[in-house]
């Protein structure tokens, strides 16, 4: 379900940014964070239409950047066309439901964007079942999102009851999930906490090479 709205599917972007005194540092936006977003999204496989950055004193509760600026990027989208919209700032489940409803087109944040990476990225099958969880706990809270179709024809006969339906049986299966993928995380674990030990008993040396997105780690490995 999670990869309907993965970035690999839509890649025409207009990325977001608001940068407010009230956001800690970890949360604001910059010019230099939204290039490194663009850069994210080029990494993702999308292509960067065009940016904007929003300075206001504090988010707006309902759409984060003002319902000002939200008509601005939503006419933005419509003369770019662009087919999503990427935040750089964390959103909550509402402020993405109301701001994909308003613009018209999905709308996700770095987060998100950054999960999709990983789950092209991942290898290892520890790697993939850390992705998989926490592309699901990513989901739940934003499901209520996916029934908005339902929401606009409230009160027409047969739409009350099975959208709530599924929505609760949607909510039970990603439940689910959750909890299958973090037993076999654990057993995963298990496993190579018996083999690290193994590795420092026999004296087994072991190397990793850490660094950021396009920092060009297969590039140092494939010449090592």
């Amino acid at each position: 379900m999670f990869e309907d709205t993965q970035v690999k599917e839509i890649n025409r972007a207009i990325l977001v940014g608001l940068n407010a005194p009230s956001l800690t540092r970890e949360e604001n936006a910059t010019e230099e964070t939204l290039e490194e977003l663009a850069a994210l999204l080029d990494t993702a496989g999308g292509t960067c239409l065009g940016t904007v950055l929003q300075n206001r004193p504090n988010p707006e509760p309902r759409t984060f950047i003002g319902e000002g600026k939200t008509a601005e990027i939503k006419e933005l989208v419509g003369t770019l066309g662009a087919d999503i919209v990427i935040f750089d700032n964390p959103l909550s489940p509402s402020q993405q439901r109301v701001l994909t409803e308003e613009l018209g087109v999905t709308v996700m944040d770095r987060a998100a964007l950054i999960l999709d990476i990983f789950a092209k990225r991942a290898r290892t099958s520890e790697g993939r079942l850390q992705v998989e969880l926490a592309q699901y706990k990513y989901l739940l809270p934003r499901l209520l999102g996916m029934w908005t179709h339902l929401e606009r024809q409230e009160g027409a006969i047969g739409t009350r009851g099975p959208g709530e339906t599924q929505l609760e049986s949607d909510r039970r299966h990603i439940h689910r999930k959750i909890a299958k993928l973090e037993s076999e995380l654990k057993e995963v674990r298990r496993v190579r906490a018996t083999q690290r030990e193994r590795r420092i008993k026999n004296e087994v040396p072991v190397v990793a090479i850490v660094g950021y997105t396009n920092a060009g780690k297969s590039t140092l490995l494939n010449q090592l």
